[in-house]
């Protein structure tokens, strides 16, 4: 076999093993986002963020959001459970919760990783624990390998490989981010604006959208609401995007797909982006270009109307208080619908037998 074709074999499979992950946190996305969203109907805006009306819509809050903090460590987990069968689970789940947790570096920084940091985890994780199951050991220590040391083993060592490796990097990445939007603001609204948008929904709550988080929650201490504005417009573009490009080019999109984009819309309207990770997962080199230029389309049509936005939350929940509200609103839906026709216009339609395929593989019922 030439290297040629083990290259694309190996590569498929990743595929295959980054489906399985996505299919098994479809259900997190929609439960969690759905009772999150609901939660927020009716919720007064703080300077905290959304503050939920009442005890029983509190309770959904805590509920929603638990979901939406599993939808990680579980894609993570049987990303590594299709690599590594068993063994590879409880490593997956460790270290998915890992990149979905602020851990603090050398620099003193703290780094959450997101959904990205859970794919590469979960991808190493499996590919070490799969390594480890073909060890020829003793009768004695074989029987505790699949219990005892290839979890322990395979947590201990890509774990401190994603401290080091990963985690360090991303907190000099997210300083100079950081440093770079403080720049910016002497430059011009129109440069800060589109920074915001190709960095804001990057990596989809990773180490990357972190640092523009923090930049901007920084200057509304100051009472400078304008890039927080942009910030909180992004938040809902690529769920809302996803759905629109599924209903202009359906032929794209296998069925389930397209059902699942209709829920990501829902949340998305109410400023919740963690929608679209599994299309991002799935699709990253026509998803993720996709996303940012329709959230660089969203910031600067942001910057014409001079939009604000004094709380730490985004989508259509939160025109009562923005600043601006038509302009912010406009905003939101000249992303989506620039952001859905550049992905629908990329991306390659799927023939019959791709459809089915795909459907099968994302079948969350299967």
């Amino acid at each position: 076999m030439s290297e040629t074709v083990k290259a694309s074999s190996f590569w498929k499979d990743v595929q295959r093993h980054l489906l399985s992950g996505v299919s098994f946190m479809i259900p997190l996305v929609v439960a969690g986002g759905i009772l999150y969203a609901i939660s927020l109907l009716g919720a007064t805006s703080t300077d905290s963020g959304m503050v939920p009306n009442g005890q029983i819509m509190t309770y959904l809050s805590v509920v929603g959001k638990a979901g939406l903090s599993m939808m990680i460590p579980v894609f993570s987990a049987y990303i590594a459970y299709s690599v590594a069968a068993k063994p590879g689970l409880a490593p997956g789940f460790i270290l998915g919760f890992v990149a979905n947790s602020s851990v603090a570096t050398v620099f003193g920084t703290e780094v959450k990783s997101g959904f990205l940091g859970a794919l590469v985890l979960g991808l190493c994780a499996g590919y070490f624990a799969k390594w480890m199951k073909g060890w020829k050991v003793g009768k004695t220590l074989r029987t505790i390998m699949p219990i005892l040391v290839i979890p322990t083993l395979t947590t201990l060592v890509v774990g401190f490989a994603y401290y080091f490796v990963f985690a360090t990097p991303c907190a000099w990445i997210m300083n100079s981010l950081v440093a770079l939007m403080d720049d910016l603001q002497g430059a011009g609204k129109y440069a800060l604006a589109v920074a915001i948008g190709i960095f804001g929904e990057l990596d989809y709550g990773g180490p990357v959208t972190k640092s523009v988080s923090m930049f901007t929650l920084a200057l509304i201490n100051e009472g400078n609401y304008f890039p927080n504005g942009l910030f909180r417009i992004i938040c809902a573009v690529p769920p809302i995007a996803i759905f629109v490009s599924t209903l202009i080019a359906k032929n794209k999109w296998s069925e389930s797909d397209r059902d699942l984009a209709k829920s990501i819309a829902i949340i998305g309207c109410l400023g919740i982006t963690e929608g679209a990770i599994p299309f991002a997962a799935k699709d990253l080199k026509h998803v993720v270009p996709s996303m940012i230029v329709g959230c660089v389309a969203a910031c600067l049509f942001g910057a014409i109307g001079d939009v604000g936005c004094p709380v730490p939350h985004g989508g259509f929940i939160v025109l009562p208080v923005v600043i601006n509200p038509v302009w912010y609103a406009l905003s939101i839906v000249v992303g989506a619908v620039v952001g859905g026709v550049m992905l629908a216009l990329i991306k390659k339609p799927l023939d019959a037998a791709e459809q089915k395929q795909l459907g099968e593989e994302y079948n969350v019922l299967a």
